[in-house]
């Protein structure tokens, strides 16, 4: 496995490893709690598993939590699934969010930039003004603790407000990004039955705006729960007949009142891809995400006021809850609303060069794109305030590694993270005080004991096995909605190793502690016994200028045969001739093994997506099974459904 890089691409200088917030906490927590004051990252890390309940008891002394009624004990029951995290404790997590307004109301909480480019600030004081107004005004229409409150909206300061004030009065937030049709709004918002719907009349991307209301009349007619309607004018046309208008629901001076609630009592629901049925509706508790995200953000990002954080994310992923919370270290959030390659695959890092970002994340998909399309961006662009880049959604390969290094700035720190939409956090990812190898992930995170397990459940060092965490998180969901007796979430995550997290990925941790990520581990590639990621192949094929993208599937065969196509989908002007197929079989025998050589390369229009970009390997393969198209994916599911036809008709001939 590639663990052989004795040589890291980037560490901290002395000085920035001392400053490094998590360097305080640890000499703070060797005071006050016993952990190690010797021994760096890898000595705290240990100490947060093995002293779970004392590490994250320090955590909460630490960025001075406010429970308004104290906690019995830190771990009631540490029993997965039903961890019971701070029995007896209540909070809120907007008030904490809000927090910075008191000693710093005229600087910036958020920054929001569309496609002009042009950033425009919101204060603390603006924000928790416009918090108050709405929160008093859902209290005023009824809404109570536990009530669900949905967004159709995209990523602008409205849809912050809203998940804000929902969570002052107790509600449950959820949202959906306007670019998603009503069948996908609707499997998701079904499910929950939202009293209050907060819609944009329509958004602007790629120089375009797109008229919302059909939909968004489709969704009244389809939700009877919703009581109420807020009308959130984008693009300036007038309340439909019946809905609220949102600049009445928040124009008054009101300070918000912030319902105490239990620790675990929800804070919103997030729902899994569903590329196979209809979407888990994954629900995180007040709690469990304000200690997990001022863990994450706070120490991990190594996030505080002096900071600006942006993420390219859309209402409709886990990152952009993970990109509020920023709020919480007191840090100047930046929204963008549009698309990530307006007016060009640069726009990103215009973005936070106007914005002034220290944190910056994206996509690997990002990265890879402006490595193809020869963007320069420290060229280009002053990005001296940016200190790390951060990426996810998929592994980022060694090339992303290089070219950020190289393109951005040679002391740049470069986070590659992994976690889910399961636990709205990372499991392994940013450490400012570890050194950076390529293709790497720093380390776990702290109280999260990740391992790699055999399917027998031994761990395993430097050898491709299971990601498992063998402890509780906080911020793990308290339940799936609609799942009475637990059933569905059991076996999303701890069927196949009772008590134990298996979250679907296949990793090796190296013997630095170091993480590598191969791709879902539930649709490995099995060949002749030996088990591989997909994301291994996609990094050696997609370096190819030819290649755009590929897919490839890994199918086991009745005749107890495997058949392992690689798609491809060429890059204008590429042609599919046997030129390319070689070169392509040539790359992977000589990058990768003899074994990861497709059985055939096949050209295909378009490789299919979930709606927040990862490509959806299980559900072709099972077309490529025989398996009815509409028992193998959820339409509503998929960036263009139409590109499936292609691998229906491939089973439909190879039958």
């Amino acid at each position: 496995m590639p663990t052989q890089n004795p040589a890291p691409l980037w560490q901290p200088t002395p000085e920035r490893a001392a400053a490094a917030r998590i360097t305080r906490f640890q000499a703070w927590a060797a005071e006050h709690h016993g952990a190690p004051a010797d021994g760096g990252y890898p000595a705290l890390h240990r100490w947060s598993v093995e002293e779970l309940e004392t590490f994250w008891k320090a955590v909460t002394e630490w960025f001075d939590v406010r429970f308004s009624t104290p906690y019995s004990r830190v771990l009631g029951d540490r029993s997965m699934p039903g961890a019971a995290w701070f029995p007896g404790a209540t909070l809120n997590y907007a008030e904490h969010a809000l927090r910075a307004a008191a000693e710093r109301p005229d600087e910036p909480a958020l920054l929001h930039v569309d496609e002009s480019q042009e950033p425009h600030p919101v204060t603390w004081a603006e924000l928790t003004r416009q918090v108050g107004s709405l929160a008093a005004e859902l209290r005023a229409l009824g809404v109570r603790p536990g009530d669900r409150i949905s967004g159709y909206l995209p990523n602008v300061p409205q849809a912050v407000v809203a998940l804000l004030a929902t969570a002052a009065v107790g509600g449950v937030w959820t949202s959906c990004a306007p670019d998603f049709g009503a069948r996908s709004v609707l499997d998701r918002f079904q499910q929950v039955e939202p009293v209050v719907l907060f819609a944009v009349d329509g958004y602007r991307y790629g120089g375009k705006e797109h008229d919302r209301r059909e939909t968004v009349a489709e969704l009244r007619g389809e939700l009877p729960t919703v009581r109420a309607v807020v009308h959130i004018p984008l693009l300036g046309t007038d309340a439909p007949e019946g809905a609220l208008e949102w600049s009445a629901l928040t124009s008054s001076d009101t300070a918000p009142v912030f319902e105490q609630v239990p620790f675990d009592h929800p804070l919103w629901v997030l729902y899994s891809s569903g590329t196979t049925g209809l979407p888990k509706a994954i629900v995180q508790s007040q709690g469990g995400i304000l200690v997990e995200h001022l863990k994450q953000l706070g120490l991990h990002c190594d996030l505080g006021p002096e900071d600006r954080f942006f993420w390219y994310t859309s209402t409709g992923w886990m990152m952009w809850n993970f990109l509020v919370s920023g709020l919480l270290t007191g840090t100047t959030v930046v929204l963008y609303d549009g698309s990530p390659g307006f007016p060009d695959t640069g726009a990103q890092w215009r973005i936070a060069e106007r914005t002034g970002a220290t944190f910056f994340g994206t996509s690997a998909a990002y990265v890879m794109a402006c490595r193809k399309a020869g963007v320069h961006p420290g060229r280009d662009h002053d990005l001296s305030r940016v200190g790390c880049v951060a990426t996810t959604g998929s592994p980022l390969p060694p090339d992303g590694f290089r070219w950020l290094h190289d393109e951005v700035r040679e002391d740049l720190w470069i986070a590659s993270v992994s976690g889910g939409t399961d636990v709205c956090s990372c499991f392994a990812g940013a450490v400012p005080t570890l050194p950076v190898h390529i293709g790497e992930l720093q380390a776990a995170g702290l109280g999260t004991d990740l391992q790699s397990w055999d399917p027998s459940g031994n761990p395993l060092v430097d050898e491709v096995g299971e990601l498992v965490v063998t402890n509780p998180m906080p911020s793990m969901p308290v339940h799936f909605w609609n799942d009475p007796d637990g059933s569905r979430y059991h076996d999303s995550y701890f069927s196949t190793y009772p008590g134990v997290w298996r979250h679907g990925d296949w990793i090796t941790i190296t013997p630095r502690g170091s993480v590598v990520i191969h791709g879902r581990s539930d649709s490995t590639l099995n060949r002749q016994g030996v088990r591989m990621g997909s994301a291994d192949i996609y990094e050696a094929v997609e370096r190819l200028p030819e290649i755009k993208e590929s897919l490839v599937i890994g199918v086991e065969q009745p005749d107890g045969g495997y058949w392992m196509p690689l798609f491809v989908q060429l890059a204008p002007g590429a042609a599919l001739d046997d030129a390319l197929v070689d070169k392509v079989r040539r790359t992977i025998r000589e990058q990768l093994s003899p074994r990861h050589v497709p059985d055939e390369i096949i050209e295909v229009p378009g490789v299919p997506h979930t709606l927040t970009g990862k490509r959806i390997e299980v559900p072709v393969k099972r077309l490529l099974q025989g398996v009815p198209m509409e028992k193998a994916v959820n339409p509503g599911s998929i960036d263009d459904i139409g590109l499936l036809a292609f691998y229906e008709e491939l089973a439909r001939k190879r039958s």
